[in-house]
């Protein structure tokens, strides 16, 4: 890389670090640390939402879906939108009842502590797989460009996330991501712009060639239940997977805490799925632009993998100053996840599992203690991104399934509190081991496709958990007064 690109994504990686700083400066509590005081404007929390769920795994990932086929990813987000509005009406006021700090102090309200520490568990673990493979998509766009080992470039990533999300919290981890959501878009438009560019026929040649090729179908209609793009499996598959992820994680649910209102938590929610809509639909066309571009300038190295092809593409292809650009983009979108992911674990464990049990209630010291579980969590990123360099399939495919893996055993829970009174916490306990077995027959022993996992958990949580309730009653919590955290409807 040139020194311009390099003095681009240094200037960029340095303004997120001063950035943290800045907003850490002087005392937080651990309502500032981990939500951002509950004062956060509604505009800055959708972007945030956003940029959480856009990982390198949207940047790279995705546009490698319509390079090697068409636009049938697109099926997904539209399940989303209505995921959105089910976590707004159904979800939502849980959240705002009480002074709730984690989504899973609900489930300890409402059925007991083990409960409360057996979601958290599983969510540690998921959201670390998963955003460790996010990390690793980025190290490698690092490794193309800089030629060093992927190690040392996983270790410069996330040593950059954690540094500024350690010293400015919820606070710095929302108002970096409304600037690399800038930064990535801004990088990604002027990608296509240079990818349009650089065809003899400009726009009229990319969709002619594109056209000709299949590249922009979005609808598969077809039953198939081993296809994870198909109009069902998005629209229901897809729905609930949304449904659980920005309903039962809490990597989202401590943005809308972090919110002025539950009106304005649930404005920014629905807003949201028309914003990643769109930016799907954009890295998608990016992608059929790849595929177009590549059969007029074919690049430097056989393309392997379709996640290669766009990183490919920034490597050999742009001007100076616009690589620096787009590769400061591609950090921007993995940063915003990473450290969003950091904080959400950092607040699970110390307020889920640790407070409950040590019973300590100095801010100072569990501020401290925060701080220190961000490092941690960062290297467990680091380790399993190592480990994700042997793997062969789609990084998206993989991030997205360990998703629906853990989120839909998670939402059968929260389901389980809200809309049933009988089932107490051994039932509850009994049909999320029964989810956990559902999900792993489904992804082990069966062909059926990831979007499906969600729904399988989710709803294997509920019925199990139901059934178990007449065998296994809780008088002690069915004849109580419920908390008013989590609130049975029926």
């Amino acid at each position: 890389m040139s020194p311009i690109d390099v003095a681009v994504i240094v200037v960029y990686i340095l303004g997120c670090t001063a950035l943290g700083g800045w907003i850490g400066k002087g005392e937080q509590g651990l309502k500032g640390y981990f939500l951002g005081e509950r004062n956060m404007p509604a505009w800055a929390v959708m972007i945030s939402i956003v940029a959480t769920e856009t990982s390198t795994v949207t940047f790279l990932s995705v546009p490698g879906e319509a390079y090697k086929g068409d636009f049938l990813f697109l099926q997904l987000p539209m399940g989303y939108l209505v995921g959105r509005v089910i976590v707004s009406v159904l979800l939502l006021p849980s959240y705002f009842r009480g002074r709730i700090e984690t989504a899973y102090q609900v489930l300890g309200n409402r059925f007991g502590q083990e409960t409360r520490r057996t979601a958290s568990v599983l969510f540690l673990f998921t959201r670390s797989l998963a955003d460790g493979l996010r990390l690793f998509l980025a190290a490698k766009v690092l490794q193309f460009v800089s030629g060093w080992p992927i190690l040392y470039a996983i270790i410069a990533v996330e040593t950059a996330t954690i540094v500024y999300t350690y010293l400015g919290g919820l606070k710095a981890v929302i108002w970096a991501d409304v600037i690399q959501f800038t930064v990535y878009i801004l990088g990604a438009l002027v990608a296509l712009y240079v990818l349009v560019g650089g065809l003899p026929g400009g726009w009229d040649q990319l969709i002619e060639t594109a056209s000709a090729a299949g590249k922009f179908r979005v609808f598969d209609f077809s039953l198939d239940l081993t296809k994870p793009y198909t109009f069902w499996a998005g629209m229901f598959g897809g729905m609930i997977l949304n449904t659980a992820t920005h309903g039962a994680d809490q990597m989202m649910v401590q943005r809308y805490l972090a919110a002025r209102s539950q009106r304005q938590a649930a404005g920014a929610l629905i807003a949201s799925g028309f914003v990643v809509l769109a930016q799907f639909a954009l890295f998608l066309f990016i992608g059929a632009s790849l595929f177009v571009f590549f059969q007029v300038h074919p690049p430097s190295e056989p393309i392997l993998k379709p996640d290669d092809a766009f990183a490919r593409f920034v490597v050999d292809f742009l001007p100076v100053g616009v690589k620096g650009l787009v590769v400061a983009a591609i950090f921007a979108s993995a940063m915003g996840v990473l450290s969003g992911s950091l904080n959400a674990s950092a607040s699970t464990l110390v307020n889920d599992l640790y407070r409950p049990i040590s019973g300590d209630a100095d801010e100072r010291r569990l501020v401290r203690l925060s701080k220190l579980v961000t490092i941690v969590f960062g290297c467990v990123q680091a380790s399993v991104a190592w480990w994700a360099t042997g793997l062969t399939q789609s990084v998206v495919s993989n991030a997205l399934a360990i998703a629906s893996f853990a989120t839909g055993i998670l939402l059968g829970l929260f389901l389980l509190g809200i809309l049933t009174r009988r089932v107490g916490q051994p039932a509850a306990l009994v049909g999320m081991a029964a989810g956990v077995a559902a999900v792993s027959f489904a992804k082990f022993g069966t062909p059926l496709a990831w979007p499906w996992f969600a729904l399988t958990g989710s709803s294997t949580v509920f019925v199990v958990g139901l059934f178990a309730s007449l065998l296994l009653p809780a008088p002690d919590l069915a004849s109580a007064p419920v908390s008013e955290s989590l609130q049975p409807t029926s």
